[in-house]
């Protein structure tokens, strides 16, 4: 099986010795994704719920990248800072899954990057409809 690294400057770009996503076989994988406005390091507001919207548009934009899209997601990781901020997170969270929402889990941690208050990861199906087949209607293209 080979491993394709996903690159995109629609979402924040690694500042580490990580990629942004990995594709490997019919598997998507993303890094967290932070609630940061891509090409700066800038948070989308100071709000759990900012930058909960900013980190699930940063997902997108990771999964877009590499044929697929939230609709595919089949589990995501969410980080808080605040195990307290759990119930503003998920208002803003179930917008982006109305519909057969992915397995979850959610942590609390020490802390996040830059002073982040969420980050969330994702691991999705790669999507045919990119593959040159009929459109699925799933978003991706």
């Amino acid at each position: 099986m080979q491993k394709e690294v996903i690159a995109t400057q629609k979402a924040p770009a690694a500042v580490g010795p990580y990629s942004q996503g990995i594709r490997a076989g019919d598997f998507i994988y993303t890094a967290g994704q932070l609630g940061i406005i891509p090409g700066t390091k800038e948070f989308a507001g100071s709000e759990i719920e900012d930058q909960t919207r900013q980190a699930l548009q940063n997902l997108q934009a990771v999964l877009e990248a590499c044929g697929s899209c939230l609709e595919h997601v089949v589990k995501t990781t969410v980080f808080l800072a605040d195990m307290g901020e759990f119930a503003r997170m998920n208002g803003v969270y179930a917008e982006s899954f109305p519909e057969s929402p992915p397995a979850r889990s959610a942590v609390q941690v020490a802390a996040l990057p830059l002073g982040g208050r969420v980050e969330i990861e994702a691991v999705a199906l790669a999507c045919d409809c990119e593959g040159g087949q009929e459109d699925c209607g799933c978003g991706c293209r």
